[in-house]
């Protein structure tokens, strides 16, 4: 199985539960309509790598968020993710009302910094960077379902295991995954930085 950072130690998340339309910019951005509760679907852990890979045959985006891994049931370290997307074959699959895992959840569509604790959910923001320019910045308080609502939300119908992780949307400033590019995610509890990683796309 494929792993995460967590304490020192490689953790093997079975799942990965992510919230989509979270951010009223990110959803004018695409064209989408708000959600009267929050959007969920899941990736696979085999869609977790430890590095960023381009497409040449499909337009890929780049989704920063903030990403809990759950322990207990409940929010137990934070870490900066990318949910990469497969936009062009979502277009074509939102049209046609069909399930989007096909853009969602191939290998490699989900990456990670190492994950730490935090004291206060409510002082977090994640800014991600690419060739040094901020293209994405989040926080807990342009959530539309905060982190415990969208947690409560996926619990009404499914268990979290230990080491499971939750994203929690991303923020305007999407965009495509392009070779060559340096990528630099941050997650801030107030003004201090406590986890970061940097990527190259290959």
């Amino acid at each position: 199985m494929k792993s995460i950072r967590w304490n020192n130690k490689n953790i093997h998340p079975s799942k990965i539960v992510c919230i989509g339309r979270n951010y009223a910019a990110h959803i004018e951005e695409l064209d989408n309509l708000p959600a009267q509760e929050p959007v969920i679907f899941l990736k696979p852990n085999s869609a977790i790598a430890h590095e960023v890979n381009s497409h040449p045959s499909d337009l890929i985006h780049y989704e920063g968020e903030i990403t809990f891994l759950i322990s207990g049931g409940e929010l137990a370290a934070v870490g900066f993710g990318l949910d990469l997307t497969k936009r062009d074959l979502q277009d074509q699959l939102k049209s046609e009302g069909l399930p989007w895992e096909r853009a969602k959840s191939f290998d490699g569509s989900a990456v990670f910094s190492e994950f730490v604790p935090f004291d206060d959910v409510s002082d977090l923001q994640m800014v991600f960077y690419i060739n040094g320019v901020m293209v994405q910045q989040g926080s807990y308080d342009l959530m539309l379902s905060k982190p415990m609502q969208a947690l409560a939300a996926a619990k009404d119908f499914l268990s979290f295991e230990d080491g499971d992780l939750l994203m929690t949307g991303t923020p305007q400033g999407v965009g495509p995954v392009t070779a060559g590019d340096q990528y630099h995610g941050k997650i801030f509890e107030k003004n201090q930085c406590i986890a970061e990683a940097s990527w190259i796309v290959i």
